[in-house]
C-alpha cells in the first residue's frame, strides 16, 4: 500500500539529482559515493592528529576527539551542500596542507592563539563566499600565473611530507647538517616506514581506500607492538564540540589584537591557497567526470565554489581549518557517480562516523604518516604543467616549491613564487607579459619583508 507513495518519491529525487540526463542510477550512485568516502576516510584521523598539535586546553592531544568530530560534520554539512545545491557528487573536507599551515606556521610559528587562527579561517570563509558570488573571484585567479598555482600544490605537498617524516622520527634535527635520517632502529620510525611501504604497495594496485587502509594497517602494527595503546572502545554516542563551537568568533577580537599585517598575510595565505586549491581540483574533476565542455566552461561550477566556500565558513565554527574539495573525489567519479546523490552518500558516512570515535581517537599519530607522504607525492604531480625551459617559470616555481618546507611555512613559499616571477620577466625583456595585479602583489610583499 505503501509501494505507491515510495516509488513516487524516489522518481522525485531522480529527477532533482537529473537522473535520466547524467545516465546515472541509484546503485551507481550509492556505490560511487561509498567508494569516494573510503578515500577521503583517513582525514577523520589525520586532521585531528595534526590540529591536536596546536588546538588543546591543556595538554596537546586532549581535544583529540572533539576534533574529530568537527572534521566529520563539517565534510558532512559542505558535502551535502555540494550534492543538494551544485548537484555534483564531489565530497569536501578540512584540507591537507592548509591544516599544516593553521598549525605549523600560524599558530606555533607566529605563536597566534588557536582561537585567533580561527577566527581568520571563518574571515577566509565569508570572504571566499563574498569573492564567489561576484566577478572579483575570477580577476584574481587570471592575476597568478599558472607555473605558480601548479607550484604553490606541489610545495604543499612537499611540506606536509617533510612534517611527516619529521613527526615519526624518520628526519630528525641535526647539529651539523640541519637535518638528517633518523634511527630506523627506533621503534615508532620503524614502524612508519613499514606503514609507508604497505600503503605505497596498496597504492601501486590501486586498492580503493589504500590511504585508509594503510593508516589502519599502521595503526595495528603499533598496538601490536606496544608502541601506542589499545583504544578504550570502538563506538559510541558522540559529544557535541563544546571546546571548540564558536571559538572562532572569540578569536575575533584576539586576531586584530595580533600585528596587523601579520594578521592580513595569515588570512590572505589561508584565502589564497584555498582559492587556487579548489578551482584546480574542481578543474581536474571536472574534466576526468566530462563536465567541462569544448570552450572550457564548467556549468555549476560557481555553486561549487560557493559550497566549499561555506563549508569552510561552517568548519571554522564547528572549529576545525579550512574545508575545500577533494581531489580523492576522482574516485567516484571513475565508478560512475554524476550526481550530487554521490555526494549525498559521502555526507551521510561522514555524519555516520562520528559514531566511531572512540576507535578513531585510539589510532595514533603515526599511523598518520604513510597517508601524509602519500598525499604530498600525490601534491606534486601538477609540476609536469610547469614550463622548466623557460627560466621565469622555473627558477619562481622551483623557489616556491623549496622555500615552503625549508622555511616551515606556505606563506613564505608563495612571497618568494610572486615576487620572483615578476622579475625575472622582466629581466627577460617581457615584463609587459606580467599584469598589473601581479606587479602589484610582488611590490606589497617586497614591502612585507623590507619592514619586516
Amino acid at each position: 500500500m505503501n509501494s505507491k507513495p515510495s516509488s513516487s518519491l524516489l522518481q522525485k529525487a531522480a529527477l532533482f539529482f537529473d537522473f535520466r540526463r547524467l545516465h546515472t542510477g541509484w546503485r551507481t550512485e550509492t556505490l560511487a559515493g561509498i567508494t569516494t568516502f573510503a578515500t577521503m576516510a583517513y582525514i577523520l584521523v589525520v586532521n585531528p592528529a595534526i590540529l591536536s598539535n596546536a588546538i588543546f586546553i591543556d595538554q596537546p592531544g586532549d581535544l583529540f576527539e572533539e576534533l574529530a568530530i568537527a572534521t566529520a560534520l563539517s565534510a558532512a554539512i559542505a558535502t551535502a551542500i555540494m550534492g543538494l545545491y551544485a548537484n555534483l557528487p564531489f565530497g569536501l573536507a578540512p584540507g591537507m596542507g592548509l591544516n599544516a599551515y593553521f598549525t605549523f606556521t600560524v599558530v606555533l610559528g607566529t605563536g597566534v592563539d588557536w582561537r585567533a587562527a580561527l577566527g581568520a579561517v571563518l574571515i577566509e570563509g565569508v570572504l571566499f563566499i563574498v569573492l564567489t558570488l561576484t566577478s572579483l573571484r575570477s580577476h584574481i585567479i587570471n592575476i597568478i600565473p599558472s607555473c605558480i598555482k601548479h607550484a604553490i600544490t606541489a610545495g604543499i605537498g612537499l611540506f606536509v611530507a617533510y612534517i611527516a617524516l619529521q613527526g615519526a622520527g624518520l628526519i630528525v634535527g641535526n647539529d651539523t647538517t640541519i637535518s638528517g635520517l633518523g634511527n630506523f632502529q627506533d621503534g615508532k620510525s620503524a614502524i612508519a616506514l613499514l606503514g609507508v611501504v604497505i600503503t605505497a604497495a596498496l597504492v601501486a594496485r590501486r586498492i580503493t581506500g589504500a590511504l585508509l587502509w594503510g593508516v589502519l594497517a599502521t595503526a595495528l602494527f603499533a598496538w601490536g607492538f606496544g608502541i601506542a595503546d589499545l583504544p578504550t572502545g570502538v563506538v559510541a554516542l558522540p559529544s557535541f564540540p563544546v571546546e571548540l563551537f564558536g571559538q572562532a568568533f572569540l578569536g575575533l577580537s584576539t586576531l586584530w589584537r595580533v600585528n596587523f599585517s601579520e594578521a592580513a598575510s595569515i588570512i590572505f595565505v589561508l584565502l589564497f591557497v584555498n582559492l587556487f586549491d579548489t578551482v584546480g581540483t574542481l578543474a581536474g574533476l571536472g574534466t576526468k567526470a566530462g563536465y567541462i565542455d569544448e570552450d572550457g566552461n564548467f556549468p555549476g561550477v560557481e555553486k561549487a565554489m560557493l559550497a566549499d566556500a561555506v563549508g569552510t565558513t561552517v568548519g571554522a565554527v564547528l572549529g576545525t581549518s579550512t574545508v575545500t574539495t577533494y581531489v580523492e573525489s576522482a574516485a567516484g567519479t571513475l565508478a560512475g557517480g554524476r550526481s550530487g546523490f554521490t555526494a549525498v552518500v559521502i555526507a551521510l558516512l561522514f555524519a555516520v562516523s562520528i559514531l566511531f570515535i572512540p576507535l578513531l581517537s585510539g589510532i595514533p599519530g603515526v599511523a598518520s604518516t604513510p597517508a601524509l607522504i602519500i598525499v604530498g607525492s600525490l601534491m606534486m604531480s601538477g609540476v609536469r604543467y610547469i614550463n622548466w625551459d623557460d627560466p621565469a617559470e622555473a627558477i619562481a616555481s622551483f623557489l616556491t616549491i623549496v622555500i615552503m618546507p625549508l622555511s616551515y611555512s606556505i606563506a613564505e613559499g608563495i612571497a618568494i613564487g610572486l615576487i620572483t616571477y615578476p622579475l625575472i620577466k622582466f629581466f627577460q625583456g617581457k615584463g609587459r607579459e606580467v599584469s598589473w595585479g601581479l606587479w602589484l602583489l610582488a611590490a606589497l610583499f617586497i614591502a612585507r619583508y623590507a619592514l619586516k
